[in-house]
């Protein structure tokens, strides 16, 4: 399977418990860091996206294989 890689503005969306959420790439993670108090153990070879969700305004992150594409 190719690898899914995303940009900076790219709308995608994941699923979520309560059906599908949205929201607004804002950066690739490639290193250990932490989001909202959550450990973020992304690397180079396994990154993760911050992602700004349509509704709540929070930011989340999430790996590649679970992003979607949306139409702008």
């Amino acid at each position: 399977m190719a690898e899914k890689e995303f940009h900076e503005g790219d709308h995608v969306s994941w699923a979520s418990h309560s059906g599908r959420a949205y929201g607004v790439v804002k950066e690739k993670i490639v290193d250990r860091t932490h989001v909202r108090g959550h450990p973020v153990n992304a690397s180079p070879e396994d990154p993760q996206y911050r992602i700004t969700n349509d509704d709540s305004g929070r930011d989340v992150t999430h790996r590649p294989e679970v992003l979607r594409r949306e139409p702008k």
